[in-house]
């Protein structure tokens, strides 16, 4: 019998909660641990559920304990409600949770990136997400897998109707053989493959997946 230890935060967004709900039936772990703002209408044996206060880590980043952590929190520029929010809860918070995760000594990093991260963009989001690309890769992981994808293909019920309109275009263009790089991922996709990387044995501290090589991991 396996007895990993997988921690997610993010696990009431689109991508995190297919995350935590492959790992609850997956044998390989037989903990999870969710930190999260709010508590979540699931129930399992395996689920160790936290609420807590992301601007207060000092109080509960001591929890924070296991063998991967994967990383999914995120919010959009029109829910923060400012850049400076925004930023607070994709970079901030989600890297203070690494750094007591490495601290802590959890092995592995599995975080959730964008498509066009660079430390260097001139546009807000992609250079958001290229620092903290970068941060993470600063901190004391024997692993870190981090994932570019890039139009999320959510569940119906998160998805805004100018994002079905778009990835129906996108889908259609796709049928063409055109902006193959830009083809939408399922989130259900996605957390599969985060969850297929984790368990893997290579000899590199980091990898990162760009959105082609994520449909190719196997």
């Amino acid at each position: 019998m396996s007895h990993y230890t997988a921690i997610v935060i993010g696990a009431t967004g689109a991508t995190g909660s297919e995350v935590l709900v492959q790992l609850l039936s997956d044998s390989y772990f037989n903990k999870v641990i969710v930190f999260s703002r709010r508590p979540l209408a699931l129930e399992n044996d395996k689920l160790e559920m936290h609420v807590v206060d992301f601007d207060n880590i000092q109080s509960w980043g001591h929890l924070i304990k296991g063998d991967i952590l994967y990383s999914a929190l995120g919010t959009t520029l029109r829910e923060a409600g400012s850049s400076t929010q925004q930023f607070k809860i994709d970079y901030s918070y989600q890297y203070e949770v690494a750094k007591a995760a490495s601290d802590n000594g959890v092995g592995t990093y599995i975080l959730v990136s964008s498509y066009g991260a660079n430390a260097k963009s001139a546009i807000f989001y992609s250079r958001m997400k290229g620092q903290l690309d970068d941060a993470v890769q600063q901190l004391a992981f024997s692993k870190i897998h981090i994932f570019r994808p890039g139009i999320l293909g959510r569940q119906n019920t998160r998805l805004r109707p100018v994002e079905k309109i778009s990835i129906g275009i996108i889908n259609f263009l796709n049928t063409l053989g055109l902006f193959r790089s830009q083809r939408p991922m399922p989130v259900a996709l996605l957390a599969q493959k985060m969850i297929l990387v984790s368990k893997k044995t290579d000899n590199h501290k980091t990898t990162i997946h760009s959105l082609g090589s994520i449909f190719n991991i196997e």
